[in-house]
C-alpha cells in the first residue's frame, strides 16, 4: 500500500500536493473529440469529404457528452477544462477549415491566384475566429448567462461548415459560384462565432425531467433528421446559425414600428 493511503492524517491545504492523475471517464470522451477532429483532417487530405463531415459530427457528440459525464460523476477539473478547449480547437477550428480548403483547393486555383488566396484566407479567418471564440468563452465562463451563448458556439459552427461541404461533395456542384459560396459561408460562420449575437444554449433543459406527451413526436423526428443527412443537418445548423442575426433584425424592425407615446 502506498504512503498516500497509509497515512490517516490530512495534509493542510497549503502543503497538499496537487494530484498527478486525472479523471479518465470524462477525458475519454474529450479524447474522442480530438480523434474525430484528427480523423476529419486526415480524411479531408485524402479527399474523403463525406467521411470528414461524419467525423466532425462524431466529435460533436463526444464533446457534448464529456461535460455532462463530468457533472454527473462529479469529476470536473481544471485539467479537463483546458484539455477540452485544446481538443475543441482541433475538432471545431482547424478540422473544418482544412476540410473547406481541401475541398476547394483542387478547383479554385483554376480560376486564378486571386481566388486561391481568397480560399486559404477565408479558411484561416475561420480558424482564428474559432480560437478567439473559445478563448472568450473560457475567460467569461464564470460570469456569462448560462441560458445563452455569446456568439455562435464552435461545435455548431463546425457542423454548419462540415455539413455544407458534405452536401456539395455528394452532389455535382461545380463552377466558381459554388466555390465562392463555400468560402463565403466559411467567412460568415467565422464572423458569427466572434459576434455578440446571443444564441440559445439549451442548458436550462432538464435531461432527467418529464416532458408532455405531445413532445414525444420530437423523438422520431430526431431520427428522421439523422437519416436524411447531410441535407437535413445543414438545414438544421444553418437555421441555428442564422437564428440570432434574424432575431436581432426582427427586434430592430418591431422597435421602429412601435408608436411613440404622447407626453
Amino acid at each position: 500500500m502506498s504512503a498516500e493511503y497509509q497515512s490517516s492524517e490530512v495534509e493542510p491545504a497549503e502543503t497538499r500536493r496537487p494530484s498527478r492523475g486525472f479523471y479518465w471517464l470524462p477525458n475519454l470522451f474529450t479524447t474522442g473529440t480530438l480523434f474525430g477532429g484528427f480523423y476529419a483532417i486526415v480524411a479531408a487530405i485524402d479527399g474523403n469529404f463525406s467521411n470528414a463531415g461524419i467525423a466532425i459530427f462524431f466529435a460533436m457528440v463526444a464533446d457534448g457528452l464529456d461535460g455532462r459525464v463530468a457533472r454527473w460523476t462529479n469529476t470536473q477539473s481544471e485539467f479537463g477544462k483546458e484539455y477540452d478547449s485544446l481538443c475543441d480547437m482541433v475538432a471545431f477550428g482547424v478540422a473544418p477549415a482544412i476540410l473547406v480548403y481541401q475541398w476547394g483547393i483542387e478547383r479554385i486555383y483554376d480560376y486564378g491566384k486571386f481566388w486561391g488566396r481568397f480560399g486559404w484566407l477565408a479558411c484561416f479567418f475561420y480558424a482564428v475566429a474559432a480560437a478567439l471564440r473559445l478563448a472568450r468563452f473560457n475567460a467569461r465562463a464564470a460570469t456569462a448567462d448560462k441560458r445563452y451563448f455569446e456568439g455562435l458556439p464552435s461545435p455548431s459552427a463546425a457542423a454548419a461548415v462540415a455539413s455544407f461541404i458534405w452536401v456539395v461533395s455528394e452532389f455535382p456542384v461545380t463552377g466558381l459560384p459554388a466555390l465562392v459560396l463555400a468560402f463565403s459561408i466559411t467567412i460568415c460562420i467565422g464572423a458569427l462565432m466572434v459576434s455578440k449575437f446571443s444564441y440559445w444554449s439549451g442548458k436550462e433543459l432538464n435531461m432527467r425531467g418529464r416532458i408532455p406527451w405531445v413532445y414525444a413526436a420530437l423523438i422520431p423526428l430526431a431520427y428522421v433528421v439523422v437519416s436524411l443527412a447531410p441535407v437535413s443537418l445543414f438545414t438544421l445548423f444553418g437555421l441555428y446559425a442564422a437564428s440570432a442575426p434574424l432575431h436581432w433584425v426582427w427586434r430592430k424592425l418591431t422597435r421602429r414600428k412601435r408608436p411613440v407615446e404622447a407626453p
